[in-house]
């Protein structure tokens, strides 16, 4: 296997622009979001336990985060199918979008070798990029952890 080269995204810097289906099959696009602070966090697979961990920590933050005026998206290889299912388990409140070809998570810096029960696979890496209310990075963090995950970002972004 070849590894893919992708590059991180730098904090000034305008994010790549996307348009992908939510858990509905609905098309979603980051223009959408312009004016707003935008959270795009990456995760490897819904449903499992890290992911788990991760989006209910974003879920059960949400109201902090949007009353600081921060929205949140979360974004994975999974089908919408897949993405509805874990929605629903687990009442995820933010959007939830498809990259089955993973080209959003190559264009944002968050696919590539990463570490996997001691091998070294190629994959989604975890990843979380917040944006301006212009759509520019802010802060780009990668390889972070699941466990404690928002409560580091909110401290990075200063409340």
């Amino acid at each position: 296997m070849s590894p893919t080269l992708t590059t991180k995204l730098q904090p000034g810097t305008p994010a790549p622009d996307f348009t992908l289906q939510d858990a509905q099959g609905r098309e979603t696009a980051l223009a959408d979001y312009r004016g707003k602070n935008v959270i795009v966090y990456f995760y490897p697979k819904a449903a499992t336990p890290g992911c788990t961990t991760e989006a209910c920590d974003f879920r059960d933050s949400l109201a902090s985060l949007q009353g600081k005026g921060y929205e949140v998206i979360g974004v994975s290889p999974d089908e919408p199918e897949a993405l509805a299912g874990f929605t629903g388990d687990f009442s995820l409140t933010f959007p939830l979008l498809s990259d089955p070809d993973h080209a959003v998570a190559l264009a944002y810096g968050a696919w590539g070798e990463k570490l996997v029960n001691g091998e070294i696979t190629e994959g989604l890496v975890r990843s979380t990029v917040v944006l301006d209310t212009e759509g520019n990075v802010v802060l780009a963090q990668y390889q972070v952890k699941a466990d404690g995950h928002v409560a580091a970002l909110k401290e990075a972004l200063g409340f």
